[in-house]
């Protein structure tokens, strides 16, 4: 299973603070963003990854995360000059993916849930078709939406409805079989100009291969995409972290807890960083594993 995350566009929806850099470095918590969907992956077990960005973004995004072999990884990158649609990242990442299934994460997407590790792993094993992740919102009309049957089966998809079937709104993770290259190639841009995943998900549904998890009770979807949600995002990993002592999306702990990397290994990635509290807290972390 490869992994990729969609970390480019122009971050409109946080001017003037994007202007200079993409939403994706931004902090929430105390992390840059792309540790939210980094981690998502990396939980899923997934460790060969490719992020797209901007041409001017991409050297940043390295500074970063470098090629990923600290963290057990191998982290790729591919420019996106323009946003042309969500489908793209499959068209972009066609060599990236070569024969494998691919797991696709928005960058500004943040998950987190009790034993989402495991539902993870179970989602991404032997993929035949999409798997799609459901959310309840108050206001399903301003997303995807996807209906299932009383067996819980995904029988429509909808794009912004007037009138909702559901409440269930299609987050911004998504998991395909390999054809979804194939797929994307054979795609046209929609009104707006654009390759649109729902499409493609479309199709999927139409040849009975599309599946819905639901992220219920006890899961929270965030998407940090404009200046309140991001505040919001940021508010409730705060609250997490600080009642619970634990870290939300720290990659280091993520890649010791899967095998990544060793205890010793952490402790020095924790060591980079020992002035602040988020490096304290690696080296802890490789203490205790100890």
């Amino acid at each position: 299973m490869k992994g990729i995350i969609l970390a480019g566009g122009t971050g409109s929806r946080l001017w003037p603070a994007t202007r200079v850099v993409s939403k994706q470095l931004l902090p929430v918590g105390g992390k840059p963003m792309i540790y939210y969907p980094l981690s998502v992956l990396m939980l899923a077990g997934i460790r060969d990854i490719l992020i797209i960005s901007t041409p001017d973004d991409l050297p940043r995004f390295r500074r970063l995360l470098g090629d990923g072999s600290q963290l057990g990884l191998r982290i790729d990158y591919a420019g996106q000059d323009r946003p042309r649609g969500l489908a793209e990242a499959f068209l972009i990442g066609a060599d990236h993916i070569g024969d494998d299934p691919v797991t696709l994460i928005l960058g500004d997407n943040i998950f987190h849930g009790y034993s989402f590790s495991r539902l993870l792993e179970k989602s991404v094993m032997d993929v035949d078709g999409c798997v799609l992740f459901g959310y309840p919102v108050t206001e399903p009309e301003h997303y995807g939406v996807g209906e299932v049957d009383a067996e819980g089966r995904l029988i429509s998809i909808e794009e912004k409805p007037e009138h909702p079937r559901s409440n269930r709104a299609i987050t911004g993770l998504y998991v395909y079989d390999n054809s979804v290259v194939d797929i994307a190639r054979g795609l046209s841009p929609s009104p707006r100009g654009e390759l649109e995943i729902t499409d493609i998900n479309r199709i999927y549904l139409e040849q009975g291969r599309a599946r819905l998890v639901e992220l219920g009770r006890g899961f929270v979807w965030l998407d940090a995409g404009t200046a309140e949600t991001l505040l919001a995002a940021g508010q409730y990993v705060q609250t997490i972290e600080n009642r619970q002592g634990v870290r939300i999306a720290c990659i280091e702990e993520v890649a010791l807890a899967k095998g990544f990397i060793d205890a010793d290994a952490c402790h020095r990635l924790g060591k980079e960083n020992d002035g602040s509290a988020y490096g304290r807290y690696v080296m802890d972390v490789a203490r205790e594993f100890h």
